[in-house]
């Protein structure tokens, strides 16, 4: 299963230098707005200590951990949803995203210049989720002209549906309330998920701070932050852009030896990667052997038939059943045979609720 979070932010805030560390690819991050005008796509490893263990004790032949997939969007300015800055162009790249990771300065620096000339991270946060509200109000806006009048000459179901459910949505954004603090009923989300509404989509409010607050409490920026989003159930990750592309370039040993110096037990990257699986509710199960040990990403509420299809749609097909045992179980038992010898072992039907850090066995007969 792939996920793509965007990276999104007004120009200078340090997306690019994030990206840089995201995918260690020296991409153009230069001090200047619109130094990125084609959205730049990264693929990184889902941290999970839980495949150390793993590699440990199978030893395979191919160690596979899961991936995650960022995209860097050039950087939005007031008026994008009107074109201002290419902003139309920019904007249909984040409606390809799974999650919004909106980067928000929250340090000073003279010699990095701010496209608003002073630092104010709220009003950075208010204009560009404003450009992404003002851009779904146009599309809702566009199609109520349209079905409108078929709703009201038809009175076709579907269509009434479609009409009820785009003015509830668009009274929400003119209230200054984004899509995804609504609660819409399955009916209405089936109607809107044709859309791509940019406000409904998950967000992480990324604080970027100087290396030297790393250590320290949050600052009044990141405080201002954290309020904000509070009020509306978001989260947010600090971390220090430029710290994190250091530490990209280096060995293993040499980052855990630089984190251990900054005071920190893992880096900003690997937080923002765990804030984002938990805002899209997804786990992990495993697969494992001395062939391959192999991390999957499924949705929490798939069944074991549709996490079969997973691996490969036959497995989906011809679904027979799942041999399922728990990480926790293999961990303290310390083998698969003991898991088994201990009743742990389960053999599980397609309707089984897949469970982060199950370890399957798939049968399957096409």
């Amino acid at each position: 299963m792939s996920l793509t979070a965007g990276i999104v932010g007004l120009p200078n805030v340090g997306k690019s230098t994030l990206f840089n560390a995201i995918t260690n690819q020296k991409i153009l991050a230069e001090n200047y707005p619109f130094a990125t005008i084609e959205p730049n796509v990264g693929v990184v490893t889902v941290p999970d200590k839980r495949m150390d263990e793993l590699k440990k004790m199978y030893d395979p032949n191919r160690f596979i951990p899961t991936t995650y997939e960022f995209t860097d969007i050039a950087g939005l300015v007031k008026g994008a949803s009107k074109g201002e800055g290419l902003g139309n162009k920019f904007l249909s790249h984040i409606r390809e995203v799974d999650a919004i990771v909106e980067v928000v300065r929250c340090f000073d620096n003279s010699k990095i210049i701010h496209v608003e000339g002073t630092i104010d991270p709220i009003r950075d946060i208010e204009t560009i989720n404003l450009e992404l509200a003002i851009a779904d109000l146009d599309i809702i806006n566009n199609r109520l002209e349209k079905v409108s009048k078929k709703a009201r000459t038809t009175k076709d179901k579907d269509t009434i549906i479609e009409v009820e459910t785009l003015e509830k949505a668009k009274k929400a954004l003119e209230e200054n309330k984004p899509l995804r603090q609504i609660d819409f009923s399955k009916e209405e989300k089936k109607v809107l998920k044709s859309y791509s509404f940019l406000t409904i989509k998950p967000i992480i409010y990324l604080a970027n701070i100087e290396e030297d607050e790393l250590e320290k409490e949050d600052n009044s920026y990141v405080i201002q932050v954290k309020e904000y989003a509070k009020k509306e159930g978001s989260q947010v990750v600090s971390l220090c852009a430029k710290v994190e592309e250091d530490l990209s370039e280096l060995e293993e040993a040499d980052k855990k030896e630089m984190l251990e110096a900054l005071g920190l037990t893992e880096s900003g990257l690997d937080k923002l990667i765990t804030a984002t699986y938990d805002i899209l509710g997804l786990a992990t199960y495993f697969t494992v052997g001395k062939d391959e040990v192999r991390a999957w990403t499924f949705k929490k509420g798939m069944n074991a038939k549709e996490c079969a299809g997973i691996i490969h749609t036959d497995f989906e097909k011809g679904f027979i059943r799942a041999e399922v045992i728990s990480y926790t179980d293999l961990i303290e038992y310390g083998s698969e045979l003991k898991v088994k010898e201990a009743g742990k072992a389960r053999l599980e039907g397609k309707d089984y609720l897949m469970q982060d850090g199950d370890i399957c066995h798939f049968r399957f007969n096409v």
